[in-house]
């Protein structure tokens, strides 16, 4: 399993630091879109879509991908204030309520509203090759307060966040997380790479506030997991599940900063 998960982050690691750095904006419309693609299928079992459903519900979303792109379609503030809605508001009461999805015109909906966005949001971080950086500095983000949230949580986890949803995610470990992004956006910042000027403290809060949501974002796909007994979203991936098991904390982020840009920024 190791040397699985070993082999195909060596692989895709260097191929999404390629695309995000070289690719064209055209090129990186299909290649994010893709990634929202699979996750959306990935999804679409997870929300009982049924089977036969799934194929028009995928290619229609891939069509109106096509036509977003090619006429540089932009969601309106008012939607992205929708989005910050979703993942402040109802996901956090989902969370609580613990609702089941039974493939009805809800899934259909939920799905969009997470894929798109944060396809959308992709495209609008990183417009050409040349602003990589900022949306490369929020990708970090997720990574490292995923990482040292494990670490931190295997050293000092003892009171759990949501056993019963995520039994291997602690306080403490979140807590340890979100000190490492502290330091690692005092860098960023110290670098330059973030697309906005703003102080320090401003900064840390608005990391912070990333970090609450990349938690949120891989508690509420676990519980859509645990919702249908998948341990798993897909196995598209050796050794890592799916790809929607892979971006659910950066689907979050990314959505969510894209918003608080495109509304505050």
């Amino acid at each position: 399993m190791l040397k699985q998960r070993v082999l195909t982050a060596l692989i895709l690691l260097p191929l999404m630091l390629g695309m995000l750095f070289s690719a064209s904006s055209g090129l990186w419309a299909v290649f994010s879109g893709l990634i929202a693609l699979l996750a959306l299928w990935e999804f679409s079992r997870l929300a009982r879509i049924k089977p036969d459903e799934r194929a028009p519900y995928l290619i229609g979303t891939a069509i109106f991908m096509f036509f977003a792109a090619s006429g540089g379609w932009k969601l309106s503030p008012s939607a992205w204030f929708g989005v910050l809605l979703l993942w402040f508001v109802l996901v956090p009461v989902w969370l609580v309520k613990r609702w089941k999805l039974h493939g009805n015109w809800r899934s259909y909906t939920l799905g969009w509203s997470l894929m798109l966005p944060f396809w959308f949001g992709l495209l609008e971080l990183r417009p050409y090759p040349e602003t990589a950086e900022s949306l490369l500095a929020v990708m970090g983000l997720v990574w490292v307060a995923d990482i040292f949230a494990y670490f931190f949580g295997k050293a000092f986890g003892k009171h759990k966040i949501a056993p019963s949803v995520s039994p291997g995610k602690s306080w403490e470990g979140a807590i340890g997380g979100a000190l490492c992004v502290l330091i690692y956006m005092t860098i960023v910042r110290s670098m330059g790479w973030l697309s906005f000027d703003a102080s320090w403290f401003a900064v840390m809060l608005l990391s912070l506030l990333l970090t609450v949501v990349s938690i949120g974002g891989d508690l509420f796909e676990s519980m859509l997991k645990r919702a249908v007994g998948m341990k798993d979203s897909s196995h598209l991936l050796p050794g890592h599940g799916g790809v929607f098991d892979r971006i659910d904390s950066l689907i979050a982020v990314v959505s969510v900063y894209a918003a608080m840009m495109a509304i505050f920024g």
